[in-house]
């Protein structure tokens, strides 16, 4: 449903928007004018605090430039610019040129330039002139500015507060909070619909706005208005919408249908309806309420005034039942508190009993470790003085047994060099002439790497040897080999213990015969014999030139083993005299005499038939060579 009036202010459509005399749309009050009260207003905002009082004499009807200066008087430049129409910045951070005392200005009061004459339209001058700075700190930096800004500010800013008052009441209704430090002040809302009723229905109210600036103790009444609700202009729901300017200390009241406040200057938006003094014409009349309607009503305010006084009265007879019994409630609750303290009390009692007794058990538990301690120290005490009593004769044996190593020592580098001489001779390593890094072993040449042009049974029988020999060294030097070699002539084999990804014991042994075998197998075994003469190599303190030389790095590292000062020592026997340095050994931990015979004798034999099961560690091959070399 739709309606249209027109008036002096402008034209009306619809219910809740209205178009203004400039043609914005504008939202429209659901109140009207009569309707408004207290009870309706919710909040109160603050716009463009101002703390001095300024006449209406004192308003600035130009912009503030150079020209407000009296000393600003028409010089023929300016006269010429304002001729030319040119406007420009003023950027007059700069001095001007003193001009010369009888320098005469242009008379262009009437019109035509010529030079005045008049004594009084000569500018004064007093020294060097200076125009007013309107850029000096354009450039300076940031925390300047910031302190400028600030300073240009902090006069306008302060700390506000209102009350509320209603006539024929000595105190305020409503006292708002305290809003520190602003121009603008957005106070918090409220609710006036818990007063009565005789004070909800008025619409006349006083505002009375309090505030101080920094440099101030006290709180000063700024601003005192009395507003009637009736005379208040609706700005709408929010105030994105307004872009009229507001005025200084200009108060927005927040009412249940949108913003109001009372201008001076702002267009009248609303319809003033014409003849309102005469006569209505019948058909304009419009029906309000019925009698019945104003009855019921009537009989409803009736009964929620009985209801509010029932209501005071109930609160009443409580407030004076619970006074009565004051007594009675503060007794009660010492009683609880009591109660409390006590059931507290106990349970600290019983906590308190609780780490006594695990303290005691701490301290008995301290008390067993403190005397096992003590025990033990005397034990160990005791063996301190035992060992100290079998120093003196360790410290003598020490010089022995020290002497007694080096002997050892280098009776066993001795034997090693025998040894290795004993496989050169067994295999003997030479060179092929005329060809680098090419060795033969027992005459069978063995190449570098995989050739297809010798013979694989010639290159197989060669790795046998050279495995041989590998093993053959590992025993006697005592060297744990990582790939384990079962020498067998031209159908030796190789273990690989270590890789993941081999499963079966079958997978792990690899072959050093290309006769019958996979070439990657075949390969990949002659790579594992060159890790463990690598090994025996590093063992010794020799750096691997190439991992695949086979023949050059054995006899490399047999050359090593052989070098040595002085003659070869003998090869003994298998039994150990009681000259020798085993048997000052066995002297010295089994006695002398027979007694010390007796047990190196029968060590001899223990070792002599562990000997005997195991096998030659040259192989079948090389027995009857060994036994020549014996």
């Amino acid at each position: 449903m739709t309606a249209k009036r027109t008036g002096n202010g402008g034209t009306f459509s619809g219910i809740g928007s209205q178009v203004d005399i400039k043609g914005l749309t504008r939202d429209r009050p659901w109140l009207l004018p009569s309707n408004r009260k207290i009870r309706h207003l919710e909040g109160i905002s603050l716009r463009n605090l101002s703390l001095s009082r300024t006449s209406a004499q004192v308003q600035q009807s130009k912009t503030a430039d150079d020209e407000a200066l009296p000393t600003s008087l028409i010089t023929p430049t300016k006269a010429l610019s304002l001729r030319e129409r040119k406007l420009e910045h003023s950027r007059s951070s700069n001095d001007l040129r003193t001009p010369p005392t009888s320098r005469k200005i242009l008379d262009s009061s009437n019109g035509n330039d010529r030079l005045s004459t008049d004594p009084g339209k000569v500018r004064p001058v007093k020294g060097k002139i200076r125009r007013r700075s309107t850029l000096n700190w354009t450039s300076a930096p940031p925390q300047v500015r910031q302190k400028k800004l600030e300073d240009a500010t902090s006069s306008r800013l302060a700390d506000a507060w209102f009350s509320l008052h209603c006539q024929g009441m000595n105190e305020p209704v409503y006292v708002s909070e305290m809003v520190e430090k602003a121009m603008n002040f957005d106070f918090r809302f409220f609710d006036l619909n818990t007063y009565a009723p005789w004070i909800t229905r008025r619409d006349q109210l006083t505002i009375k706005f309090w505030a101080r600036t920094g440099s101030q103790q006290e709180y000063k009444l700024v601003l005192e208005l009395d507003v009637h609700f009736r005379s208040l202009q609706y700005i709408g729901k929010s105030l994105e919408n307004f872009h009229h300017p507001l005025p200084r200390n200009c108060v927005l009241l927040h009412l249940s249908d949108g913003i109001y406040t009372s201008f001076t200057d702002l267009p009248l938006d609303e319809p003033v309806l014409a003849n309102l003094a005469g006569p209505r014409n019948a058909q304009s009349a419009q029906s309000t309420s019925t009698f019945d309607e104003l009855m019921r009503l009537s009989n409803l305010d009736d009964c929620i005034q009985d209801a509010l006084a029932t209501r005071e009265k109930v609160t009443s007879q409580i407030n004076s039942i619970l006074e009565k019994q004051k007594n009675d409630r503060e007794l009660i609750q010492s009683a609880a508190q009591a109660q409390d303290l006590w059931t507290s009390s106990k349970r600290a009692v019983s906590t308190a009993q609780r780490q006594i007794r695990a303290a005691q058990a701490r301290r008995s538990e301290l008390e067993a470790s403190l005397q096992a301690r003590r025990n033990a120290i005397r034990s160990g005490t005791l063996s301190q003085e035992k060992s100290q009593s079998h120093l003196v004769s360790a410290r003598i044996n020490l010089a022995d047994d020290v002497s007694l190593l080096k002997e050892t020592r280098s009776g066993l580098t001795g034997q090693v060099r025998r040894v290795c001489e004993d496989l050169l001779q067994v295999y003997p390593v030479e060179p092929i002439p005329k060809k680098a890094l090419a060795f033969t072993i027992l005459g069978l040449p063995l190449p570098n790497a995989t050739s297809p042009s010798l013979d694989p049974a010639t290159t197989a029988a060669a790795l046998g040897y050279a495995a041989h020999v590998t093993h053959v060294l590992s025993l006697y030097l005592s060297i744990h080999l990582p790939y384990p070699i079962t020498p067998c002539g031209s159908s030796s084999t190789i273990y690989d213990p270590i890789s993941v990804s081999l499963q079966s014991e079958a997978a792990r042994t690899f072959p050093l015969s290309q006769k019958g075998a996979v070439t990657y197998r075949f390969e990949y075994g002659v790579f594992l014999l060159n890790s463990d003469i690598e090994l025996l190599m590093s063992r010794q303190g020799i750096k691997i030139v190439d991992l695949r030389h086979t023949l050059p790095n054995l006899k490399y590292l047999l050359t090593v083993l052989t070098s040595g000062r002085g003659e070869l020592p003998e090869r003994k026997g298998g039994r150990t005299e009681l000259g020798s340095p085993v048997g000052k050994l066995y002297t010295r931990d089994h006695g002398s005499g027979e007694e010390a015979n007796g047990s190196l004798t029968k060590t001899v034999l223990k070792r002599k038939k562990s000997t005997s099961r195991l096998q030659s560690p040259l192989g079948r091959e090389s027995g009857p060579v060994l036994n020549q070399v014996r």
